[in-house]
């Protein structure tokens, strides 16, 4: 089947291009409560998208209540969803202090993550961790920001929690959470930037070392001391302008 005019006319990131497609089959009656999802493999072959692009679109449609997840057995659709799910719009990231906001509310729910993704973690959610962070580490050394590791990086943590609400959240809330993919310009960094998000991969680093260690308690104090730091920073913008 070929993929939905849906994904063609919305080309807004990969991962939302899949839940619109798979979102319209759900709301239309093509795939009706109780059916199915096609698997990993199948959505990866016709939206020709990753697997980590596949696992997001997931996540955001469990997040919608749309579909549920049974583990080794698949993905089945529960209904068309429900429009007041919670999400965070664009216009609502559109200062500073809004940002700082979106900020708290990660520290509350990524700093039990980590320790929980220390408890839990499997060698194969290592794996993805460490594949995030030579993402991360590569856009650096060509001179980009690295905003899609960064994003892939907590969102392999919070599905190293096993537990499929902290991914969804993050699904839901979307790459649009890491401030830099707001509030700073794209393209080739200069060296003060290069420099701060250095010390961003050696907290990235600390947070995975900890969670590697299967220490929860030191995961979660990287993963507050990584958020914190990145609040203050902007606090400090705000404090200047």
């Amino acid at each position: 089947m070929p993929p939905d005019a849906t994904l063609a006319r919305r080309p807004r990131t990969l991962a939302a291009g899949v839940v619109d497609a798979l979102g319209e089959r759900i709301r239309d009656g093509r795939l009706a409560p109780g059916d199915k999802l096609p698997t990993e493999a199948e959505v990866m072959a016709e939206f020709c998208v990753s697997r980590t692009v596949v696992r997001e679109a997931i996540s955001k449609l469990q997040a919608g209540g749309m579909v549920e997840t049974r583990h080794g057995v698949g993905t089945f659709v529960v209904g068309a969803g429900d429009a007041s799910a919670f999400r965070i719009e664009p216009q609502q990231l559109a200062t500073l202090r809004d940002v700082i906001a979106v900020l708290e509310l990660r520290i509350g729910v990524e700093v039990e993550a980590a320790g929980l993704a220390a408890q839990r973690r499997s060698e194969a959610d290592l794996a993805a961790m460490r594949a995030a962070l030579q993402a991360f580490a590569a856009a650096l050394e060509e001179g980009r920001d690295a905003v899609a590791a960064d994003f892939q990086l907590h969102s392999e943590i919070a599905r190293a929690t096993h537990n499929e609400h902290f991914a969804g959240l993050l699904a839901t809330l979307g790459v649009q959470i890491i401030p830099r993919a707001r509030l700073e310009a794209a393209g080739v960094i200069d060296p003060a930037r290069q420099a701060y998000l250095r010390r961003v991969h050696a907290e990235h680093e600390s947070i995975v070392d900890a969670i590697a260690a299967q220490d929860a308690e030191a995961a979660r104090a990287a993963m507050r001391t990584h958020l914190a730091n990145s609040r203050e920073r902007r606090r400090r913008a705000v404090g200047a302008r």
